[in-house]
């Protein structure tokens, strides 16, 4: 019965709506582990998948997780009852590589966007 307590049953929710699992985990399983699964099992057929652990964030509990805290740290304290699935929503955000960020910023042009509010009021 400590085995069941222990672990997670843990369902990944991608952006299309279709999931990933779910699949058990121990409570000491970090979310970089969460990731690297993620990363692993992500469906062939679909486009503009994660090629590295820094593409997913996830999301539980309408919180974004931190790579270092484990399974055990995410759990929702309501809601976590014995067979029932936690969905964790997985967001694919591709890391720019530097060329691409120098690119994007011209040097020299530090005042690119410039922004005036003016307020006008009587007051008696």
């Amino acid at each position: 019965m400590a085995e069941v307590k222990d672990q997670l049953e843990i369902k990944f929710r991608l952006n299309d709506g279709s999931d990933i699992g779910p699949k058990s985990f121990p409570d000491a399983t970090t979310v970089a582990t969460l990731k690297e699964t993620v990363v692993a099992q992500w469906p062939r057929d679909k486009e503009n998948g994660p090629k590295t652990v820094k593409d997913v964030k996830l999301i539980s509990a309408g919180r974004i997780l931190e790579n270092n805290k484990t399974v055990g740290d995410c759990r929702s304290p309501v809601g976590n009852f014995s067979g029932a699935v936690t969905t964790m929503h997985v967001i694919i955000h591709h890391q720019v590589i530097e060329k691409e960020k120098k690119k994007k910023k011209p040097k020299g042009d530090l005042k690119q966007n410039k922004c005036v509010c003016l307020c006008f009021g009587a007051r008696c």
